[in-house]
C-alpha cells in the first residue's frame, strides 16, 4: 500500500483545528477531514479505510469474497464483514431489489472483472446474448447472536454499490468516538459528515452537473449525515465496440437505461443514502416516491432536474 502524505492542517474559522488527508482506497479518491483532534487521528482513519477495503474487496482474496467460496454453510464472520451484508440485504429489502448487490456476475460479464484502471485500458470482447441472471438476496441468512452469514449457492455479493458509504460511516463514527469535534469522510464523493466544521460555513457539498463536471448544479448543507451520488457517466468502458456502464439493473442483467443520468441523495447514513441513489438510478425519476428518510435530486438524460421538495431551493437556476 502506498502511504498517503502527511496531513495538513488548518485553523478554522471557529478555532478548531482540523487536519486534512488525501489518499487513494476503494478504487478512487479519498479524503478525510478531522477537527479538534491530533493529525494522527486522521492517519488512523485512513488506515481503517484500508482495512475496511481488505475485508471487503473483489479484485483480492477478501474475508467477504470468501463466503461464496462456502455455500450455504454458516460462516462465521468479522463485525466489519458482518454488518456489510447485513446493510446489503436491508437495502436490498428496502428498493424491493432495485438495489442488488449480486449483480457481481453481470458487472463482470461485461468486462468489470478486475480493477477499473484495468478495464478502461482495453476493449473487452461483446457481452454475452442471454443477460446475466441476478439472484438477490432472498436466501441470505444471517445469525446477528452467532455472527455468521450463510450465502446460498451461486451467490456472490458485490461491496461496490455500497461500501464506500459504509466504510465513511463506521470511519466517521469511530472517529467521533476516539474524541474528533468533527469528520468528514469522503470516499470518491460517497460522504459522511459528523460534528464541527472547520469553519462556520458548516459542511457543504456541490452536487456535481453531469453535463457540465466543472459546474455545481445545487450546493448543499448537512450538519450530520451522508451524502452519495450514482451516475452512469462515470465507470464507462468499451465492450465489443460499445459503451457501457457497470450500473446493472438487476431485473435486465444489463447496465440500467432508466432515463437517469445522475441521482444524488442525502441521509442519514452514507450507505442508505448509496443505496438510495442507486435504486433511483435503476427506477428512474419516479423513484423519488419510493425514498424512505432520504431526500434527493435526479438528473434525466434530457438534462432536466427533479428534487424532492426540501432539496429544489437548493437547485441552481440553469
Amino acid at each position: 500500500m502506498v502511504q498517503p502524505a502527511p496531513p495538513s492542517t488548518r485553523f478554522g474559522t471557529a478555532g478548531l483545528v482540523a487536519h486534512e488527508l488525501h489518499f487513494r482506497a476503494m478504487g478512487t479518491d479519498a479524503q478525510i477531514v478531522v477537527v479538534g483532534a491530533e493529525a494522527d487521528l486522521a492517519i488512523w482513519a485512513s488506515d481503517r479505510v484500508a482495512a475496511l477495503e481488505a475485508a471487503w474487496t473483489r479484485f483480492a482474496p477478501s474475508e467477504l469474497g470468501a463466503l461464496a467460496e462456502r455455500p450455504d454453510v454458516d460462516v462465521p464472520v468479522s463485525d466489519e464483514v458482518f454488518r456489510l451484508v447485513e446493510a446489503s440485504c436491508t437495502a436490498w429489502r428496502a428498493t424491493d431489489g432495485a438495489f442488488d448487490p449480486t449483480v457481481l456476475a453481470a458487472v463482470a460479464a461485461l468486462g468489470y472483472d478486475r480493477t477499473f484502471d484495468e478495464v478502461v485500458d482495453r476493449d473487452s470482447p461483446a457481452a454475452p446474448d442471454d443477460p446475466t441472471e441476478v439472484p438477490g438476496l432472498g436466501g441470505v441468512v444471517l445469525d446477528p447472536a452467532q455472527r455468521t452469514v450463510r450465502l446460498p449457492t451461486g451467490v456472490a455479493i458485490d461491496p461496490g454499490g455500497i461500501g464506500k458509504g459504509l466504510a465513511a460511516d463506521l470511519v466517521t463514527d469511530e472517529v467521533v468516538a476516539r474524541g474528533a469535534a468533527g469528520v468528514l469522510v469522503n470516499l470518491g464523493g460517497d460522504c459522511r459528515v459528523a460534528g464541527a466544521s472547520p469553519d462556520e460555513s458548516g459542511w457543504t457539498f456541490g452536487v456535481e452537473d453531469p453535463f457540465a463536471p466543472d459546474d455545481d448544479l445545487a450546493v448543499l448543507s448537512v450538519s450530520d449525515g451522508g451524502v452519495a451520488t450514482s451516475s452512469t457517466r462515470r465507470r464507462r468502458w468499451r465492450r465489443g465496440g460499445e459503451e457501457v456502464h457497470h450500473l446493472i439493473d438487476p431485473a435486465t442483467g444489463r447496465p440500467t437505461a432508466s432515463g437517469v443520468r445522475s441521482a444524488t441523495v442525502v441521509a442519514g447514513a452514507a450507505w442508505w443514502a448509496e443505496a438510495e441513489a442507486k435504486m433511483l438510478v435503476v427506477s428512474g425519476v419516479a423513484g423519488l416516491g419510493r425514498l424512505r428518510e432520504a431526500s434527493a435530486i435526479v438528473v434525466g438524460d434530457d438534462g432536466s432536474v427533479h428534487a424532492t421538495d426540501d432539496l429544489a431551493d437548493a437547485v441552481r437556476d440553469a
